[in-house]
């Protein structure tokens, strides 16, 4: 009994090799290959529709003499592949992709009439399914021109459909709608499986060679930017819903944020108190609750720096909550909301893309911008640059509030903007006044002057390098008492016209003078630091006088170098790892999904029986002559035993010669 057991265990390998491959063979591989419609007519795979024909013709014969009444399901199966193989598109999707969507009314048809004889059975039991495209403005693919498609520079959305498919008829109407939420993001076209080639190289394959669509058609397909294979491209897996397919396009393929949905306990705390001071904020308020277009998330990233979005579910008792915070009366409305105290911009209705762009780009700055790494450039403000005016203007100004976040600076930033909106309106003026509203209106509305705050603890060496005093540290660097103090200066720019033109041709005398120019601003800048009171008048007379001086006494020009602005904002999370979605970097889920649907299409292999066989056997003879050696040590019969050996060696590397001649991607490694 022991001598048995420890046989048993010896063999377990190859015992379970071959109880695997039995197991295979009689249950996995008939479910993988079940039988096909041709199979139920008695004909060959892919015999032609006249083949078809006759077929059913000869069984219907037999059906007139009562000994030849097939049963009602057998009836019903005959019938259905009758009428699907005599239909040429039918026909098409089922041989070369496997597709045969009506399959369930098979078991439906077996339900309804069982028990019931053939003859009181609705024919025909598929209704054919035509649709025209009719005035859809659709990319329609071909071949011709599938491939210019991957030469532009916008990602693309590809629909797989079929002419007789009754699910793409229904989809229809729905892909109208995905299409115009996609306008202006990404390119979208339909492909037709009667342009064979193109619809093969878009199908996956089976280890087996078939051609398939994993969940069938409609199938969507995605080319990310830069994807010009197929390799790279993207499949949706999901619930073919508007919802589903925009949100996964935007999020897995083009890399967009998500903006989310706060309610009025919320809004506050989680968002408003979040999003940087200098960045306006922008809250759409909807009715239906529905996610943010893929245009809307689209802009969201690319005015990231200025501007932060958040969606609020409209409801009608809350009325009173946001006309007292934004003046909102209805849905869908957009508020932006800008500085501390100032009114916000509010759109009420439905804008399209255009209108929605040009209304982030006009409020993306707050009235009284702040003076950052991402602006400097655009207000004017930066040596490195030049004016807002235009790069043929010598000089230019930049008014500049310097403080740290608190009561003190907002209430210079409010004095300061109400000498903005006194500066941007014709207003009537004493005749004191007159000479120095003039030169600051003209400098003002010519684009010569700008206004902008500093946020002075954020920016400490920037702020130091221009206050440059011994109380500078009441406005620049960590708080250091309890009140702050906000100082206002004004930079003049001036760049040298005729340097620029000369610095082109002209060579340096020496390696000192290079260094120097790499060092130095193209711009110099004198810098006015203002002492005064927080009377407006004051201090427009003081920036009045600034500006006369500038512009008609002969300065110096004087060029240093400025220290660089610091980014308030890291990187956002969407924008790391996400742009390329065709990178390494694949997330969990996805890499668990991909590798189970792996594992499903390789167990409708046939070959991997006789490879589980081969591997008992192999492991048998092997374990065998192990044995034999360590059972019979004679050393008498030293012939027969290298005779033995030899047949056993000999037949064992034949049998992995022949399987990596048959099976060669199953047996790397070997020889």
């Amino acid at each position: 009994m022991s001598s048995l057991a420890s046989k048993i265990k010896a063999y377990s390998v190859p015992l379970f090799l071959f109880s695997l491959s039995v197991f295979y063979q009689l249950f996995v591989l008939p479910r993988s290959f079940p039988t096909s419609h041709y199979d139920v007519l008695g004909i060959k795979r892919y015999s032609p529709a006249e083949e078809v024909k006759e077929a059913y013709e000869k069984l219907s014969s037999k059906w007139n003499s009562d000994a030849g009444i097939p049963a009602t399901s057998d009836f019903i199966e005959i019938q259905y592949a009758y009428e699907l193989l005599t239909n040429p598109l039918w026909k098409r999707d089922y041989d070369i992709f496997g597709i045969d969507e009506q399959v369930h009314i098979i078991d439906k048809i077996n339900l309804q009439y069982a028990g019931e004889s053939i003859s009181g059975i609705d024919l025909p039991l598929l209704d054919v399914t035509t649709f025209d495209l009719g005035d859809h403005t659709f990319n329609e693919f071909t071949s011709q021109d599938f491939t210019p498609m991957f030469d532009s520079s916008k990602p693309w959305l590809v629909l797989v459909y079929s002419l007789g498919s009754k699910r793409c008829a229904q989809f229809f109407s729905l892909w109208k709608e995905i299409a115009a939420l996609l306008d202006g993001v990404a390119g979208v076209g339909i492909l037709e499986l009667g342009e064979l080639q193109l619809a093969i190289s878009l199908a996956e394959r089976k280890p087996t060679g078939n051609f398939f669509f994993r969940s069938g058609l409609p199938s969507l397909v995605a080319f990310p930017l830069g994807c010009k294979t197929s390799a790279c491209l993207v499949r949706f897996e999901g619930d073919l819903s508007i919802d589903a397919v925009t949100d996964w396009f935007a999020t897995t393929v083009l890399g967009l944020p998500r903006i989310l949905y706060y309610s009025k306990e919320s809004l506050g705390q989680n968002f408003l108190a979040k999003s940087g001071p200098h960045k306006v904020k922008a809250i759409f308020f909807s009715k239906t609750g529905e996610r943010a277009t893929p245009f809307v998330r689209q802009t969201a990233k690319s005015y990231w720096a200025y501007t932060s979005f958040a969606f609020v579910l409209w409801r009608e008792e809350d009325f009173s909550v946001w006309w007292n915070a934004f003046e909102v009366e209805s849905a869908p409305a957009i508020a932006f909301v800008k500085d501390s105290g100032v009114k916000p911009v509010v759109v009420h209705g439905l804008v399209n893309n255009s209108e929605f762009l040009d209304l982030v780009e006009k409020n993306k700055q707050q009235e009284l911008p702040q003076l950052r790494s991402v602006t400097s450039m655009e207000l004017g403000c930066d040596a490195r640059g030049h004016s807002r005016a235009g790069n043929d203007t010598i000089s230019w100004y930049c008014v500049i509030l310097a403080g740290r976040l608190g009561p003190e600076l907002n209430k210079m930033r409010e004095i300061v903007r109400r000498i903005q909106e006194r500066l941007s309106i014709d207003s009537e003026s004493s005749e004191a006044d007159k000479e120095q509203s003039l030169v600051l209106t003209g400098a003002f509305k010519g684009k010569r002057l700008t206004f902008a705050w500093l946020d002075g603890e954020a920016q400490e060496k920037y702020c130091s390098y221009y206050i440059h005093s011994e109380t500078s540290y009441d406005t620049c660097g960590p708080r250091r008492d309890l009140v702050d103090v906000p100082k206002l200066f004004i930079v003049r720019y001036k760049r040298n016209a005729s340097e620029d033109v000369i610095k082109v041709d002209t060579k340096p005398k020496n390696i000192f003078n290079v260094f120097e120019d790499e060092n130095m601003d193209p711009a110099s800048q004198l810098v006015a630091r203002y002492n005064g009171s927080d009377e407006i008048s004051q201090i427009m007379q003081w920036m009045s006088e600034i500006i006369s001086d500038g512009d008609t006494r002969n300065l110096p020009f004087y060029r240093s170098k400025t220290p660089a602005l610091v980014p308030e904002d890291s990187d956002p999370i969407w924008s790391r790892g996400a742009q390329s979605i065709f990178s390494k970097s694949i997330g969990i889920k996805q890499r668990i999904y991909n590798n189970f649907s792996r594992i499903y299409d390789y167990l409708g292999d046939p070959r991997i029986g006789p490879i589980l066989l081969l591997g008992a056997l192999m492991s048998f003879g092997t374990i065998w002559l192990i044995r034999s050696q360590s059972t019979h040590p004679k050393a008498s019969q030293p012939s027969q035993s290298n005779a033995k050996d030899f047949r056993m060696t000999y037949s064992t590397i034949a049998g992995i010669v022949w399987a990596k001649h048959n099976y060669p991607a199953f047996v790397p490694g070997f020889l």
